[in-house]
């Protein structure tokens, strides 16, 4: 109850925070930080009605201040989205993302039974809900390392410490957020524009990034030198890339003119056959484990599939599905299978129709059929909100994903409840669109980045309380 009260404020803090000293944005999260810290020192107690009245006493007065009420902010935003989404085919479901009431462990979801062996692993976590296990309330820590957009967040493979982040400031920098205070280790200078994409390799000791000055930039972790800079084929802006899971020498890159290639990183050289073109502008990218197929999306509402030719780096165009018309497909998460309930391989996609899906691959070429369709806020395809799936296999009942929003919140969700009840948690504590969105590997923190350049990383109610 403490750390949900501290989030409530917390959350009321940032909603007007863009009114506080417009001019001086360094001073806005110098308080913001300040303000998180002195809520988890001084939140202890059980005095729900102090509580109450004092964030209700917190509010007056900062309407009277700023002359914006958080409540009359609420229902403007609120009126924009109902307007936004009245396109939306299944506009219905979006009912403004009020989350439910946690039900007790021994309430059963409705959807798919668990096998017997999911009702014997439970034990290894617990027995808690999927609400339980994913209630993150606490703010862990605040970087303000960056002067505008961070459009993309990643922690490190099977690694809790070291986060990447990606900045429209033309820069990417390494943060450990497991030291005592969380710090930043680098900040890594060389695109001259905004910096679009990024991705570490599987050992972590490389990270890729791509930018809208055309450039592929290779860094080593160690010594946070750039060992290789390589330009667009075409001289046009790259807006996605990723490491092939089964040969880091070789990233795969999407570009503004709806070209997917290959790129060897070693050699600095695009193989030949290792370009294919879909259309559009290609924004977002997702191998599946073994490095064989990939999909790319792009700003037309089009996912296409390839295929990966491990031996030359050929790449063969598979399937192509329109998921929307006209709206940018910004993010494409894989995987094998989910939990016990969902055991066939996913694809977790956010599409700028104010939707985030998950689509079962169905062949060996990719093809890719709809599960589940769930509304989010997200209609602004300059605003690349992103999702991904919760690392740690489920063996309790239901699917979790967590995505970011245009609406500033954060999103658990259970794509495997019934509609109007898959929200399990909101985060609330960022001012603007939530962009970016990365646990690390065993679920302990999750870092969230926004448009105006914070990024937040949130911890578990449990680890508050120790």
């Amino acid at each position: 109850m403490t750390a949900v009260w501290q989030q409530q404020v917390f959350a009321l803090d940032a909603r007007f925070n863009a009114h506080r000293a417009p001019n001086h944005p360094n001073f806005r999260t110098l308080y913001i930080r300040r303000r998180n810290q002195l809520l988890r020192e001084y939140s202890k107690g059980e005095d729900t009605n102090l509580r109450r009245q004092y964030l209700k006493i917190r509010c007056q007065i900062l309407q009277q201040r700023y002359g914006l009420g958080y409540d009359q902010a609420s229902m403007q935003s609120r009126s924009m989205s109902a307007r936004s989404s009245s396109r939306v085919s299944e506009s219905p479901e979006y009912t403004g993302w009020d989350p439910p009431t946690h039900r007790s462990s021994t309430e059963v979801d409705h959807g798919l039974v668990p096998t017997r062996q999911a009702e014997a692993s439970r034990a290894i976590v617990g027995g808690n809900t999927i609400a339980e296990n994913y209630a993150f309330v606490g703010v862990h820590h605040i970087f303000d390392q960056h002067t505008a957009a961070v459009t993309m967040t990643k922690f490190a493979y099977n690694d809790r410490s070291r986060l990447c982040c990606a900045s429209n400031d033309g820069s990417v920098s390494i943060c450990n957020v497991t030291t005592s205070p969380p710090s930043v280790d680098c900040v890594l200078t060389g695109h001259k524009k905004a910096v679009t994409a990024c991705d570490w390799s599987v050992a972590n000791d490389l990270v890729v990034s791509c930018s809208l000055d055309g450039t592929l930039c290779l860094w080593d972790v160690t010594s946070h030198s750039c060992l290789r800079c390589v330009r667009d084929q075409a001289g046009v802006e790259l807006l996605s890339c990723a490491f092939q899971p089964a040969n880091n020498n070789m990233v795969i890159v999407g570009n503004g003119r709806g070209m997917v290639q290959v790129l060897n990183v070693s050699t600095g050289i695009y193989p030949r056959g290792g370009s294919s073109k879909m259309g559009g502008k290609v924004l977002s990218l997702a191998f599946d484990a073994s490095g064989q197929l990939i999909w790319a999306g792009n700003d037309k509402g089009t996912i296409v599939s390839f295929s990966f030719d491990l031996e030359t780096g050929r790449l063969s165009k598979l399937r192509r599905l329109v998921v929307g018309e006209d709206c940018a497909i910004t993010c494409i998460s894989w995987r094998a299978w989910v939990s016990r309930e969902a055991r066939e391989p996913l694809l977790l996609v956010n599409s700028s129709n104010n939707c985030v899906s998950t689509f079962r691959v169905i062949d060996r070429e990719g093809g890719l059929q709809l599960k589940r369709r769930l509304n989010v806020r997200h209609k602004s395809s300059r605003y690349l909100v992103r999702s991904t799936f919760c690392p740690i296999m489920s063996f309790r009942q239901g699917t979790c994903i967590v995505t970011g929003s245009e609406d500033s919140c954060v999103y658990f969700l259970d794509v495997e409840r019934e509609k109007g009840q898959a929200v399990v948690n909101k985060l609330q504590g960022h001012a603007c669109p939530v962009l970016g969105v990365s646990f690390n590997y065993d679920e302990s923190l999750l870092a969230t980045s926004d448009a105006q350049g914070l990024v937040i990383v949130w911890s578990r109610a449990r680890g508050d309380r120790s």
